[in-house]
């Protein structure tokens, strides 16, 4: 086994980890901000990961970029795409606003 071929297999496994992880989060976490701060060591490290295992196990040539190009825009986009998606929860009322859940000031709870 080359060298080349267990460092792909290294990032594949810590990938597919991660995505692992995210997905077992996702399934506990009870809150629409939690199961959405779940998804974030997917789309920003597992993606990744994985495009890049095999993108070095694949070897230098249009699949390897065309591999690294998914993986950079995944961990570009996905961020993004997390604050898009908490802001639109918010404005439609589809999960508690920030300091939501907190009680007013001076006021005892009921």
């Amino acid at each position: 086994m080359s060298a080349t071929h267990v460092l792909a297999l290294v990032l594949l496994w810590c990938g597919a980890a991660a995505l692992l992880l995210a997905a077992a989060a996702l399934a506990v976490l009870p809150t629409p901000y939690g199961r959405l701060h779940a998804l974030a060591p997917a789309t920003g490290l597992g993606v990744p990961l994985v495009c890049l295992g095999l993108a070095v196990d694949a070897g230098a040539g249009r699949a390897a970029v065309k591999l690294l190009v998914v993986g950079a825009l995944t961990a570009v986009s996905g961020p993004v795409t997390t604050v898009v998606v908490g802001r639109t929860m918010i404005r439609t009322g589809a999960a508690p606003g920030p300091g939501a859940g907190t009680e007013p000031e001076g006021e005892p709870p009921a």
